[in-house]
């Protein structure tokens, strides 16, 4: 049983991997819930085995396969880098310090809010026109702070640190909505960015208070490596249009299973 066991977190790991590079996602918003619904894991122990998971470069290959591609912001995901590695700490004290009940349904709420973002319900629901613009239709590059950058790194790595995620599913829809980045170079901006080691205070002080499985977390990566690439590779093969839709379908399926587990 404990090999089987051992199978379904590394089969968790290569699921995660293949949407992590598809949407430019850390693969915790997979695996965290998957590995409580299914895995039998604590919250806080699943926030830790993710967040180690994905201390090590294990997106690497998917993020090449984008800067060949050309999709890549080299500079702006290091400054997202450096804002997610400050603010994972404050996010793990806060997720030890909660009741794991309140914590879990703090969870489904920014999931939804994630999906009613994402979406632009809002502009849906009272017709609003809409006037974002695109990379493909500008002009001429936008050039935007660097501190918006390192600010929306800052606000990502405290929730990644609370809910144990790798941070890209706030990321890519920030990306997208308010730099107005192509759906594609938001996800790849967004996985090179959670390449560096950005949850290292989360996973300190995730283990110092005795939530970190080691070999839980060493088989999630090496599912995530595996994953990644592949992922990576399809996402270049379909439109943004369409990219666009499967992660909206992705996001509301994530949403609807907390929410049905925790409110």
């Amino acid at each position: 049983m404990t090999h089987l066991f051992e199978l379904a977190i590394l089969a968790v790991g290569l699921a995660a991997g293949v949407l992590s590079g598809m949407f430019g996602i850390g693969g915790g918003i997979v695996m965290v819930p998957v590995l409580i619904a299914f895995c039998g894991l604590e919250m806080l122990d699943a926030n830790a085995a993710s967040l180690a998971a994905m201390l090590l470069p294990v997106g690497i290959l998917g993020v090449i396969n984008y800067y060949k591609a050309g999709y890549i912001k080299i500079k702006e995901s290091l400054w997202i880098a450096a804002g997610l590695f400050i603010g994972s700490f404050g996010g793990a004290e806060i997720a030890i310090s909660l009741n794991v009940s309140w914590l879990s349904k703090l969870y489904a709420v920014f999931l939804l809010y994630i999906v009613i973002q994402y979406l632009d319900i809002p502009q849906l629901i009272f017709k609003k026109k809409k006037e974002t613009v695109t990379v493909d239709e500008q002009p001429f590059e936008v050039r935007y702070a660097v501190w918006k950058f390192l600010l929306i790194g800052a606000f990502t790595g405290v929730i990644a640190g609370m809910f144990g995620k790798g941070g890209g599913i706030i990321i890519v829809p920030a990306l997208i909505k308010l730099f107005h980045y192509e759906p594609r170079s938001a996800s790849a901006t967004s996985l090179a960015a959670l390449q560096l080691p950005v949850g290292l205070p989360s996973v300190i002080v995730y283990a110092h208070d005795g939530h970190l499985n080691y070999i839980y977390a060493v088989l999630l990566a090496t599912g995530l490596v595996a994953g990644t690439f592949f992922g990576s590779k399809w996402a270049l093969k379909i439109s943004g249009a369409m990219f666009k839709r499967i992660y909206a379908i992705f996001l509301i399926g994530a949403a609807g299973y907390m929410i049905y587990k925790y409110l």
